[in-house]
């Protein structure tokens, strides 16, 4: 197509993927760069999460519930006692007297999460939950879409198919090694937990990017810590007490609780930082390159086969990180306050207060709904 129609529809076609003159040097900038290397501390931490896990399942050794009760207990004793030291709003008591419902929500969502994954592995392949467990990027998308009132470009959506054909290299690869580990005893009741886990990772995912993004990271993991205690605590006085009393306690098998336990402290310390300067939906693309990680480490530790789908597959996630990241999405709500601040024109005063009214009555009505 040439002519004026012609650019017409190029622009178009470029102000729609968000090409719109941005220039290489400034997709690749700084900020870029940093968002892929903490992406990938995050994977190589899940990595180091993964493997404590395998050297613990060799030893017999199977307390998923005790290993997060570690890690929320960490938190529990740090981020809930600094968020005791908070005057104000901001104070402790103050926002468990007004937040605890919402917060209790995300612990939950979050506890269940982590449980409902590892128990997958008793009923399904390794192949199975590697494919179901990228549901939850969807689901997140839209999340974010109807209560962040995150937009999404076109770009965007092709970054995430891009990333999930690495994911689909990746599989392809473990099959042809012979990794399609895990059991087959109820494969279906399997791919349900995993998809319940996904679903429940993205509630936790998208209440943990509203409160960084709006309140603050200590109270996040403060109240993440406190609620999550609770939670694994009596999931784990219900679920797994014999299981720890049959442990045989030596110092290989404190230290490897130990690894375990920092790393996902470490893990969720960090993750909230880059879910700030990029969004839950960016951080879950990275974390798909964890389970290469822990290939890769497979493959001086359990002997796994190597295959160059591996490195194929790590290319290929790496390039959808890269376009999801490159251009920025776009908020409906700050969108929207920034064109009220920029509007200073007397007669549409009036307007602006029928809104506000209009937004506070549903805000009443739809409160009990609301989880941010």
């Amino acid at each position: 197509m040439e002519g004026p129609a012609g650019d017409s529809v190029c622009g178009k076609w470029r102000n729609g993927c968000g090409l719109y003159r941005d220039k290489l040097k400034d997709i690749f900038s700084w900020e870029l760069l940093k968002t892929i290397a903490m992406g990938q501390v995050l994977s190589l931490l899940i990595c180091g999460t993964a493997g404590s896990c395998q050297y613990l399942a060799d030893a017999g050794v199977e307390t998923p519930m005790l290993q997060s009760f570690l890690n929320y207990a960490l938190l529990l004793l740090t981020y809930t006692l600094a968020l005791c030291t908070h005057k104000g709003d901001a104070s402790f008591l103050k926002v468990l007297r007004t937040k605890w419902w919402k917060y209790l929500v995300m612990g939950l969502a979050d506890v269940e999460a982590n449980y409902t994954v590892v128990k997958a592995y008793q009923f399904t392949t390794l192949t199975s939950i590697q494919l179901l467990d990228c549901f939850v990027i969807p689901v997140l998308m839209v999340l974010s879409w109807i209560f962040l009132k995150t937009r999404y470009r076109p770009v965007h959506f092709v970054a995430v198919m891009v990333c999930l054909v690495g994911v689909g290299a990746m599989v392809g690869a473990d099959i042809i090694s012979g990794r399609d580990q895990g059991s087959t005893s109820d494969v279906v009741l399997g791919d349900g937990l995993v998809l319940l886990s996904s679903v429940l990772y993205a509630v936790s995912n998208l209440c943990q990017e509203h409160t960084v993004k709006n309140l603050s990271r200590v109270e996040f993991l403060g109240m993440m810590g406190l609620f999550g205690t609770l939670i694994s605590g009596v999931q784990l006085a219900a679920l797994e007490i014999n299981a720890v009393k049959a442990i045989k306690w030596d110092l290989y098998i404190c230290m490897l609780f130990a690894v375990y336990a920092l790393c996902m402290y470490a893990l969720y310390s960090f993750m909230p930082v880059v879910v700030k300067l990029t969004s839950a939906t960016a951080v879950n693309l990275s974390l798909l390159t964890a389970d290469l990680f822990s290939l890769f480490c497979g493959l001086l530790l359990f002997n796994y086969k190597f295959s160059v789908l591996y490195i194929i597959s790590f290319v290929i996630i790496m390039m959808g990180f890269i376009m999801f990241n490159a251009i920025p999405t776009y908020s409906a709500l700050h969108g929207a306050a920034a064109q009220e601040a920029a509007d200073p024109r007397p007669d549409h005063a009036s307007d602006r207060l029928l809104a506000a009214d209009g937004d506070a009555r549903r805000t009443e009505t739809g409160e009990a709904f609301t989880f941010l």
